[in-house]
């Protein structure tokens, strides 16, 4: 069927394929990662993935993508930092920054669909996802973390979690910025 006869909405094969390869790449940066003791969570390439996967593939293919991604993990696939997958590293003290994303890409989906495609509005949107995810992925954490090891305040959770990542995800987000503007161009 040609591209101009198919319903609006409908996906296309090539946007399952880009969906499927993204959803890959995330897993591949989530393999490139820095490991750092427990409970701490392990520095990767995976937000980058992310961000590039919306800022190529638009909000609602990105999202696709995400999710493709996070069920390919609930179902035991190793796609995980440290080559890891299942329910567990979901349900686990850090995943819920895994979870995030999805939130994350709902966010940027709802501002670039409302605001338009600048790379203003772009950046605005994953800004506010990054924020998102964290708040999400935070508290997630300290309900997990203290149900299975005891209160904690969430000044240390932050420490532990947030603040060691915000300079490097501000700089992945960028990177991701910079290289969709390229790769862009011609994957549409």
């Amino acid at each position: 069927m040609p591209a101009s006869s198919a319903a609006p909405g409908r996906l296309q094969t090539r946007d399952l394929t880009y969906i499927a390869l993204f959803a890959v790449g995330m897993a591949v940066c989530a393999w490139i990662s820095i490991p750092v003791p427990k409970p701490l969570v392990p520095f990767t390439l995976q937000t980058f993935a992310v961000f590039l996967a919306l800022n190529v593939l638009g909000g609602r293919r990105g999202l696709y993508a995400v999710l493709v991604y996070l069920l390919l993990g609930a179902v035991g696939v190793p796609v995980f930092a440290g080559f890891r997958g299942g329910l567990d590293v979901l349900l686990g003290s850090t995943g819920g920054y895994i979870v995030g994303f999805v939130g994350s890409a709902l966010v940027y989906w709802l501002l670039t669909a409302r605001l338009g495609q600048s790379l203003a509005v772009r950046a605005a949107g994953c800004l506010a996802g990054l924020a998102l995810c964290y708040a999400f992925g935070t508290a997630w954490f300290l309900a997990v973390y203290t149900a299975s090891t005891g209160p904690l305040g969430l000044v240390t959770a932050l420490g532990w979690c947030v603040f060691p990542f915000i300079l490097p995800d501000l700089l992945k987000l960028g990177l991701a910025l910079a290289v969709a503007r390229r790769v862009g161009k011609f994957l549409r």
